[in-house]
């Protein structure tokens, strides 16, 4: 194996808006497998509509399409909140010194200062920000620029010679898919086929989950 990439998220429900992203830096990257992680008790956010062991079968459903794609249940399982330190520390612990990379939006970077224990993170993974192109959002905070300007590789290929401490910038396809929108849509007895995998559709019909209103978890 020539490393892995992580994606973590709560993936209320999972859709082409995570999906795509992780493939697209999958293949810039030169990894052989993607990594989908649920959260299970987010301390960042509010708690998902769905719990978590329907976000886990319906990650799995996603994945299942794609053979590069595999589902850890490592925050789902657990009874206290979800760390991205902690996964990542097991994770690095269990896999040894091959590369991995953590992907996560430019939004979440702007904010990752203010993660737990973030600057660990910085030492036991790469930190791939995926971006849309011709996003113009707010300016990082000066914290998290020296750390970029310290770190900020410009080929992939670089940085996972090494197993860890990188930062790397990638364009995605943008596509403006939200967890929020397909959740809306449902409430609305509208159908948001296309926007994320059939399976996972099949399975969200099948146990009737969003059919009415209730706090976003953004996604």
């Amino acid at each position: 194996m020539t490393g892995l990439a992580v994606l973590g998220g709560t993936f209320d429900p999972v859709h082409y808006g995570h999906l795509r992203p992780a493939e697209e830096i999958r293949q810039v990257l030169g990894v052989d497998e993607v990594l989908l992680i649920p959260a299970g008790q987010p301390p960042h956010r509010g708690l998902p509509r769905s719990n978590p062991e329907h976000r886990l079968a319906m990650t799995e459903l996603a994945a299942a399409c794609h053979p590069p794609f595999r589902v850890l249940d490592w925050e789902v399982r657990k009874q206290s909140p979800s760390y991205a330190v902690e996964t990542l520390s097991r994770l690095r612990t269990e896999q040894g010194d091959i590369p991995i990379a953590f992907i996560l939006g430019r939004d979440a970077f702007l904010r990752f200062d203010t993660w737990h224990r973030w600057r660990e993170i910085l030492d036991l993974v790469h930190l791939v920000v995926a971006c849309r192109p011709g996003w113009a959002g707010p300016e990082l905070p000066e914290i998290l620029k020296q750390e970029t300007q310290k770190r900020e590789f410009q080929d992939a290929t670089d940085m996972m010679q090494r197993a860890a401490g990188g930062i790397f910038f990638q364009d995605v396809t943008g596509l403006a898919i939200s967890s929020t929108q397909i959740r809306e849509l449902l409430c609305q007895g509208r159908s948001p086929r296309f926007l994320l995998p059939g399976a996972v559709l099949d399975y969200i019909e099948r146990q009737g989950l969003y059919r009415t209103a209730g706090p976003a978890s953004g996604g």
